[in-house]
């Protein structure tokens, strides 16, 4: 029995499942990236970040009257063209746009890791240090927080359906590490097997050298 419960796990204990653990992972991570990043260009999109946007003291900015943002929130499937022409006016779906171009690009770079090990570490530092940003939002917005509407349930620990949603990133944050690490250990690779055919390439054309001089000499 017990060695038939090694041969069982021997083989997910190896470097070939550890491989395809990592491969998985980089695509799942791309996968998240390009989506949402693609999705950022809808409407309904932008306008469910505005909470997030309009109260992060690192991208408040972008937005030309974050301070009204309360007032022209719409649902998901809603239509409110009076709130669509505000959003507008807000810089809202333009922000967006640019958001969404930066993390479709980050997703290219996470899933170009299959092929390049720099441009694949590039993409998975972005991506470990994007949810350093998103995880912030728990703190900055009130929003991600179940709201004091009578219930006994709210404020923290209770995240609302937002929060959970932010909270989430920490996976992508632990995932972002893992294939910097992958990434870096590629490089390393890459420059130890350069460094090898240097030192090796140095070795023969100082032994041609010396055959050289002995042939001179005689």
């Amino acid at each position: 029995m017990t060695e038939l419960v090694l041969r069982l796990l021997r083989p997910i204990a190896g470097a070939m499942s550890e491989r395809i653990g990592v491969g998985a992972l980089r695509v799942s991570i791309a996968i998240v990236f390009l989506w949402i990043g693609a999705l950022k260009f809808a409407p309904y999109e932008a306008d469910s970040i505005t909470p997030f946007v309009a109260n992060s003291p690192a991208m408040y900015f972008f937005y030309k009257h974050p301070e009204d943002y309360k007032r022209h929130l719409t649902r998901e499937g809603e239509l409110k063209p009076a709130e669509r022409d505000w959003q507008t006016a807000n810089n809202t779906y333009a922000f967006s746009i640019g958001l969404g171009l930066v993390e479709v690009f980050i997703g290219l770079l996470v899933l170009s890791g299959l092929l390049t090990a720099r441009l694949g570490l590039a993409g998975a530092i972005l991506a470990f240090l994007t949810p350093l940003v998103t995880l912030s939002f728990l703190v900055t917005t009130p929003e991600a927080w179940v709201p004091a509407l009578g219930d006994a349930q709210h404020g923290f620990p209770y995240l609302s359906g937002a929060g959970r949603l932010v909270l989430k990133d920490i996976v992508i944050l632990a995932g972002g590490w893992l294939l910097v690490v992958d990434g870096v250990r590629a490089i390393l690779a890459q420059l130890v097997t350069h460094l090898k055919a240097e030192r090796t390439s140095s070795k023969v054309r100082s032994a041609c050298g010396k055959s050289g001089s002995t042939i001179q000499i005689q």
